[in-house]
């Protein structure tokens, strides 16, 4: 399983972004919970957002809730995990990783760190005020 994270650069506080992460390989003979994670400079890497393989399932860490969106979709070819992220604020300044966890069925969603065995690369994010 490869993750292709693109999006991210700079914006304004207030403003928004969209990061997407394509999720490719041995991906449609099992099943999947995709998460966002960020790392903000001289702290751990967080929870941000995940949905389970049907996308009908999502969690959010209480700092995005209300402004962050996760959504899931497929093609032929590849899934792809969007986080549209919607009245940005300097806080949000970090590196963002997509990642993904084999999980038993549609409806699982993964939140813990150490869960996830594919990570894509980090693509910044960065909030000027």
């Amino acid at each position: 399983v490869q993750l292709q994270a693109s999006g991210g650069g700079s914006g304004q506080a207030g403003g928004s972004l969209r990061l997407s992460c394509g999720v490719t390989g041995e991906i449609f003979n099992s099943y999947y919970a995709v998460a966002w994670f960020r790392q903000a400079p001289g702290k751990e890497r967080e929870f941000v957002a995940a949905s389970s393989w049907s996308g009908r399932r999502i969690s959010y860490a209480d700092s995005v809730k209300g402004r962050f969106t996760i959504s899931l979709s497929r093609d032929s070819a590849k899934y792809t995990a969007t986080l549209q992220m919607d009245t940005l604020k300097a806080e949000d300044t970090a590196v963002y990783y997509c990642a993904a966890a084999r999980v038993p069925n549609v409806r699982v969603v993964v939140t813990s760190e150490a869960s996830f065995e594919f990570w894509g690369q980090g693509t910044q994010v960065t909030v000027s005020s």
